[in-house]
């Protein structure tokens, strides 16, 4: 038989075809997460990947090692300074790599944490450093990533590549505190500390949460949460109050959390977060391509904010699903038009219920105080506001897709009429 000419097909002028023989582990880490971010990988990230898993050489696989560590630190480093927390960073990790993905960038986040004092990081970092739940043990991220994951050395050497291409390309956020080594504890004076009336209050409320999430039925379980939510507004008006009568040396300052907001029905689920926030007098801004929300107020008010909207999501999800699993008129389970019109109405609702509960904390504190509340709340508004102007700067908005589903917006409305107005009971700190 006759031989055929097989032609080959040239390599892309751009493409990227991989380390030199005299290529140290940092030159190939280098080259090899630039081809990624350009688009140049295939072939030449394979063969990068298999030089830093090249374990045989003991002296080459230290080297290796190291320099996949130390871009690792780098690339976190650059994340920190534009503005990225810890756990937003591995969640988008996971996102974009999967759950191998996330759990080498936790490991990642831990490592680097051990190389600050603890003095140096603000305290809300490391519990949420801690949270991650990583393993915190020394190790290279090689041999821990592959050990941990059940992959081949090679298999560890691509992801930690994919990872800080996925670290390099992050966009910038507004930065929510100090990064590690830049913490300093403020003079202890210069915060009003945290009075017993305050915790006995906020015992109160989360004993009224425990009992709404424990009850079977509906209505005492939205009594108990209503008289919950009114309480967590009162306790803000109070807090207003006291700063307005006995103003701290310094003023309280405004601050800044970031939820995430995950599809699907992503933007009825931002909707939701948004009416959650105006009731506690916070500002919502959703960066939508990230799955996130930056929720702008006072501490007090971010953390009704935060467990509120954490629990009501999940009200929403459970009762969705018992909804769906009744057929509809024609034989169908629950379409997706109906899902949607199912949270877009349950957001709405919520937030009519919410304002409905502020204005009557608002309406009991006026006239026990007897004092004029509209100069206060005013004031906090405002400040709220300029938080979110210097931040931000202009902001667009974004018109949400109307409901498709009448049949879906009349159980969604039904839905947050049962809902419990108050949040999950929080899980502490380890």
């Amino acid at each position: 038989m006759g031989s055929r000419n097989r032609k080959r097909r040239a390599p892309r002028a751009d493409a990227w075809s991989g380390p030199s023989a005299d290529d140290a582990p940092a030159q190939i880490v280098t080259g090899a997460v630039d081809a990624l971010v350009l688009g140049r990988g295939g072939t030449g990230v394979d063969l990068a990947a298999a030089r830093l898993a090249d374990s045989e050489d003991a002296a080459w696989a230290r080297a290796a090692e190291a320099a996949v560590a130390a871009s690792l630190t780098e690339g976190l480093a650059s994340a920190w300074a534009r503005g990225w927390r810890p756990s937003e960073t591995v969640r988008h990790v996971g996102r974009e790599l999967g759950e191998a993905g996330a759990a080498l960038c936790a490991d990642a986040v831990a490592a680097q944490m051990r190389r600050h004092s603890p003095g140096s990081v603000d305290p809300r970092w490391t519990a949420e450093v801690r949270a991650l739940g990583a393993s915190g043990t020394e190790g290279t991220p090689l041999s821990q990533t592959a050990a941990g994951h059940g992959l081949l050395r090679f298999e560890a050497a691509e992801l930690a590549l994919r990872l800080l291409s996925v670290l390099r390309v992050l966009p910038p956020l507004g930065t929510l505190g100090p990064v590690p080594g830049a913490f300093r504890p403020g003079p202890a004076a210069a915060v009003r500390p945290v009075s017993a009336v305050d915790r006995g209050k906020l015992e109160r409320v989360r004993a009224l949460l425990a009992k709404a999430e424990s009850t079977e039925f509906p209505r005492e379980a939205e009594a108990l949460s209503a008289r919950a939510q009114e309480l967590m507004a009162r306790h803000s008006i109070d807090r207003a109050l006291l700063d307005g009568e006995h103003p701290p040396r310094r003023p309280s300052p405004t601050g800044a959390r970031r939820l995430p907001v995950d599809a699907p029905y992503d933007e009825h689920k931002a909707v939701l977060l948004h009416e959650v926030a105006e009731a506690n007098r916070c500002r919502a801004v959703w960066h939508q391509d990230l799955g996130l929300c930056t929720v702008v107020g006072f501490d007090g008010d971010l953390d009704a904010v935060e467990l509120m909207y954490t629990s009501l999501l999940v009200q929403a999800e459970s009762a969705m699903r018992v909804s769906g699993a009744v057929r509809d008129q024609s034989g169908r389970g629950a379409r997706r038009d109906f899902r949607a019109s199912f949270v877009s109405a349950f957001a709405v609702r919520v937030g009519e219920r919410l304002a409905e509960a502020a204005r009557a904390a608002e309406e009991g504190a006026a006239a026990e105080a007897g004092a004029d509340l509209v100069p206060v709340l005013a004031d906090r508004e405002r400040r709220v506001g300029e938080a979110v102007e210097e931040a931000f700067g202009e902001l667009t908005h974004t018109r949400v897709r109307g409901p498709r589903s009448a049949e879906g917006w009349r159980e969604g409305r039904a839905a947050a009429d049962a809902a419990s107005l108050g949040p999950r009971r929080p899980v502490a700190d380890g």
